[in-house]
């Protein structure tokens, strides 16, 4: 793989995660589009290990104060029980249990996902359809002036949005997009909306990271690849930064309606390249 391609896939991995747009579809559309071909399915994995680690350090460092604070409390859980629980250290339990649906169905059936799903096509009209839901689910709550904050998560709403993650192993859907539209259609404020979208990153990334480093120590590094690997997690890192910066700006006073003209717009075009064979 050479240092651009590295950098290009850095970059559209680190965007395409946090915003509601779906990083696997674009990794998937973005070297079919441009014709690359040196991705083939060792050095694809590994190097999908690398962008994930960029962007579980982005998340990490992003929301260092959330995490720092979940960490203390959740871990007197465990640590101290004759303390009772606080508010926030169940909270941060339920933020892990957000994942397991997610992880649970990924684990099971990851060779059958990657085999099945993933065409252009495919994820092209779940890049539509599924951003037509998001703005739809938008709007309802604006209309009904939903307005919980992060405090207000519920045991059910952490089930609720974490199982709609399940839809997210299909690419084109959007893990941070179905659990923005889960939030919202459960009461949240888009920025409330995000900000979870992005605190319920942490353990499913954590969990997909470790999953998949698991398997890169067992079968190693392919040859020529590690430095490439290396710009990968910096370039990821710093755009995914940049990505939840940006969005819990705009969604402060704005609607996720540019995302979803942007999906529509990639969504048709892709389809148009695929009916025109322009791309086999």
């Amino acid at each position: 793989m050479s240092i651009l391609h590295a950098i290009v896939l850095g970059i559209v991995q680190g965007l395409t995660e946090f915003l509601p747009i779906s990083s696997r579809g674009h990794l998937v559309i973005v070297p079919w589009l441009l014709g690359w071909n040196d991705l083939d399915t060792v050095t694809a994995k590994a190097f999908d290990t690398a962008l994930h680690l960029g962007t579980l350090v982005a998340v990490l460092i992003y929301l260092r104060k959330d995490l720092i604070v979940y960490i203390s409390h959740g871990s007197q859980f465990i640590f101290n029980r004759k303390q009772p629980a606080t508010q926030t250290g169940r909270r941060a339990w339920m933020l892990v249990l957000s994942a397991v649906p997610a992880g649970i169905v990924g684990a099971a059936f990851e060779d059958k996902i990657t085999e099945k799903l993933g065409s252009p096509a495919l994820i092209s009209a779940s890049l539509i359809v599924f951003g037509v839901v998001l703005i739809w689910a938008d709007r309802r709550a604006a209309s009904k002036n939903y307005s919980q904050s992060v405090d207000s998560l519920t045991m059910r709403d952490a089930l609720v949005i974490g199982t709609a993650q399940v839809l997210a192993l299909n690419p084109g859907t959007s893990r941070s997009g179905i659990t923005i539209t889960a939030a919202r259609l459960s009461g949240y404020s888009r920025d409330s909306a995000a900000r979870l979208s992005f605190l319920m990153s942490v353990p499913i990334i954590s969990g997909a990271v470790v999953f998949k480093l698991a398997k890169l120590v067992r079968d190693g590094i392919p040859d020529g690849l590690l430095v490439p690997m290396i710009v990968g997690i910096v370039v990821a890192g710093i755009s995914g930064w940049l990505a939840m910066w940006s969005m819990i700006r705009l969604v402060q006073t704005k609607t996720f309606a540019p995302y979803v003209v942007y999906r529509c717009l990639i969504g048709t075009g892709v389809l148009i390249a695929v009916a025109s064979n322009w791309r086999k």
